[in-house]
This record gives structure tokens, sequence and C-alpha cells, in this order.
């Protein structure tokens, strides 16, 4: 594409599945580029939550170019979800008047539970499975809302968490942001990375006392997160995976049931 940058640059695409990110060389210097980047990350990057923005321009294409700094170092792997460096940036995520402030601005409204709900789109095959039937009668009882909500990213994979060399953790990739309950962020963490008997400990990290009404929403949020990973193994024909998730949801159930 033309990025309407002088020939001194030299681009190359930086991977993923969007093909919207691309590294850029410039002077020696080397930046991380991205096509219609969203607008939050300049406050993302005030906060130091995503690494610094550098410049922000429109194209020729009338797409809008971002350029942040560019940083040595590698995505977390599954265990590093279980530390106090990510509880304790999600923590400041979640508790910014600026984050929220910015991402209501920019036109985000709440999503509430029954938004989520009404998203949900299975496959008939997946629907019928035992353990999805239990998961969706479970989702029928909708949660209590939260005292207020806050910014959410949406999609906490190991692989969108960012540690440069120097130890520095960042979050990436906001597309799926939104202003949500936190138990929505904090479910999808708790039940693909950490051990039901360090909850408690992980959410004290993050800066929450794990009450019960939590717990509820974290259970809540927790099966539709799950429910939501079965369908998509299952459409990916990953039946290990499938198997895997379908476990780990009727153990998520079992617990809200004695809760």
């Amino acid at each position: 594409m033309d990025f309407d940058l002088d020939a001194s640059w030299s681009i190359k695409p930086a991977g993923g599945t969007t093909g919207t990110a691309f590294i850029g060389i410039h002077a020696n210097e080397k930046y991380f580029l991205k096509r219609n980047a969203s607008p939050f990350l300049a406050a993302l990057s005030v906060e130091h939550v995503t690494p610094k923005l550098i410049w922000t321009k429109r194209i020729v294409t009338g797409d809008v170019l971002t350029a942040q700094e560019w940083l040595d170092g590698r995505t977390l792997k599954r265990f590093e979800m279980d530390n106090r460096q990510v509880a304790r940036l999600l923590g400041r995520v979640h508790n910014s008047d600026l984050l929220k402030k910015m991402l209501t601005r920019m036109g985000g409204a709440p999503e509430e539970p029954k938004t989520f709900l009404n998203r949900l789109a299975l496959d008939t095959a997946v629907k019928q499975m035992p353990v999805v039937q239990r998961g969706l009668s479970f989702l029928q009882q909708l949660p209590e809302a939260p005292r207020a909500y806050r910014v959410c990213h949406g999609d906490l994979s190991h692989k969108n968490w960012l540690i440069s060399n120097q130890k520095q953790l960042y979050l990436v990739d906001w597309d799926q942001a939104v202003l949500s309950d936190v138990a929505y962020d904090l479910s999808f963490i708790l039940v693909n990375y950490v051990a039901r008997p360090r909850w408690e400990h992980w959410l004290h990290t993050y800066g929450a006392a794990f009450t019960p009404a939590l717990e509820r929403r974290i259970s809540w949020y927790g099966v539709y997160h799950l429910v939501n990973e079965i369908n998509q193994f299952y459409l990916e024909q990953r039946q290990d995976a499938v198997q895997h998730t379908v476990a780990r949801l009727e153990a998520l159930l079992a617990n809200a049931a004695e809760a």
C-alpha cells in the first residue's frame, strides 16, 4: 500500500492476521507502524499502557497511519499471566479516569450482559453439546450491574501482552476495547490462566476484594468466554482444544453452583 512516506523509509509487514501492522525503519531507527489504529491509542500512550506514540498522520489513501516506538522484547507465555505485573497493569487500566473519559468521548457506550448474550452466535452442533446447553441456561440469569463501568480491553490473550527487554510490560491491540464491567476482562484471565485457588490472591494484587458479588460476575463472564471459545475451536476443527475447554467450562459451572 502507499504509506505516503519518503523513499528513505523501509517498510515490511509485522505479521498478524489483520495485515494492518508494519515495521518501519527510518534513519536507522525502527518503529511500529499501524494502519487505522484506534484514536484511543493516544490516551493509552499517555498512561504508559502501550509503547509511546511518536506521530499520527492521514495518508493519501485516506487511512490513518500511526508510529510507535519500537521495543525489543516478546509476548508473555501462558504461565506468566499469573504474576503481579499483569494484575497491576490491568488494575491501572480499569481505574484510569483518562481512558474512560477518552473512550466515552469516542462514543463508547456501556456494554451490558444482555448485549454480550445477544451477540452469541453458536454453531448448531455446539449448541447441542450438553455442557454448552448448561452454560447457556446459566447465562440466562444475568448478573447484577457493577457500581461503575470501566474501560475493558476485550481480548486479554497472553499474545497481547508485550514485555520489553527492560522488563517493562505493555498491553497492546486495543481494537476490541469497550466500556463494561471489569469482570468481563478479569474473567478471561482467571478462567484461562490462573488456577482457581489463586484467584483471591491475584485479585488482591489487581486491587479488588474477592467478594461473592464479584465472584458471581466473574463466573457469568467466564462462562460466556468459554462458550465462545468452544465455538471458535469447533469451527477451527481443533478437537483437542474443544475438549480441554469443555472440561474447564464444566469445572466453572460446578464451582458456580457451589458458590
